[in-house]
């Protein structure tokens, strides 16, 4: 970047800055939402929940699908 230009986009170094610490937040949060231990500690709370008769058997059937499809995709990636 050239003088003139970053004297010209100072004034936005504060939102280049706010975008830069959102794109670490997303990329880490996807990282600990993709997290093959993390699927897993759901898999087992949903079966505690299941066994503790807190949620329904469709309830958790869906829960266990939606999570095996994770699980299957983080491992893939």
């Amino acid at each position: 970047m050239g003088l003139f230009t970053g004297i010209l986009t100072l004034p936005l170094a504060p939102l280049r800055g706010t975008i830069w610490v959102a794109e670490r937040l997303l990329e880490e949060a996807e990282r600990e939402l993709d997290d093959p231990a993390r699927i897993e500690e759901q898999l087992f709370e949903a079966e505690a929940l299941h066994a503790q008769g807190e949620i329904s058997d469709d309830e958790y059937e869906e829960l266990e699908d939606a999570l095996m499809r994770r699980l299957t995709a983080s491992g893939r990636s």
